[in-house]
């Protein structure tokens, strides 16, 4: 599981859900959350909180351009990688951490990924969950 700290910094809600933005190092990444700040006093603006998200979750991208659908795109470098037949676990460094992608082997030969490449990784805000640990 990927685990990153930040601080909330906009709320967006409706009846049932929120959609939150957290800033992390100065990124800022979405979630959207089945709470609002009525049935979870976390959510306001300043709250430090956990992002969560499994590897499974995490896309890779090199040379992308133009305009896509998911918020959660961020800058990070190859760091390491374990290749098994099927699946290959990406190392990234990211900020001050570290960012694990799980991918198909065939996808990291077609990237032709190594390690120092500069990718993109991407996450949908609906697989991006919130820790209130606090």
């Amino acid at each position: 599981m990927n685990k990153l700290t930040g601080k909330i910094v906009a709320l967006e809600t409706s009846p049932h859900m929120s959609m939150v933005d957290v800033d992390v190092d100065g990124d800022v990444f979405c979630s959207i959350v089945l709470e609002t700040p009525a049935s979870a006093a976390y959510l306001k603006q300043g709250q430090p909180v956990t992002l969560l998200f499994k590897e499974a979750e995490v896309s890779i991208g090199k040379n992308l351009s133009g305009l896509i659908s998911l918020r959660n795109r961020f800058k990070g470098t190859v760091k390491q990688l374990e290749k098994s037949p099927i699946l290959t676990k990406v190392f990234l460094e990211y900020k001050k951490g570290q960012v694990v992608s799980i991918i198909s082997t065939r996808s990291a030969q077609k990237l032709a990924l190594a390690p120092g490449d500069e990718v993109e990784w991407l996450v949908k805000t609906n697989e991006v969950s919130l820790l209130n640990e606090v």
